[in-house]
């Protein structure tokens, strides 16, 4: 096995934790696996945010503002 660097095994965790949570929240059904991936966009877009990239914010509420013109009758 190669060398991980501090980065790679923070990565590895982060992926086996989000994937661990991800198997949770599937037993709540598709409400629980949503909720999960709202949560994720926001950390996803903050983590952006805080290396410069506010345009994640933006591609983010475009992505839900779509979302509810589709289903907001």
């Amino acid at each position: 096995m190669a060398a991980q660097t501090k980065a790679e095994r923070t990565a590895l965790n982060r992926r086996a934790h989000f994937e661990r949570r991800q198997a949770e929240a599937a037993g709540r059904g598709q409400r629980g696996l949503a909720e999960l991936w709202m949560e994720r966009a926001r950390a996803v877009a903050a983590a952006r945010e805080r290396g410069g990239d506010n345009e994640a914010w933006s591609d983010l509420a475009r992505s839900m503002a779509a979302w509810v013109a589709r289903y907001d009758t």
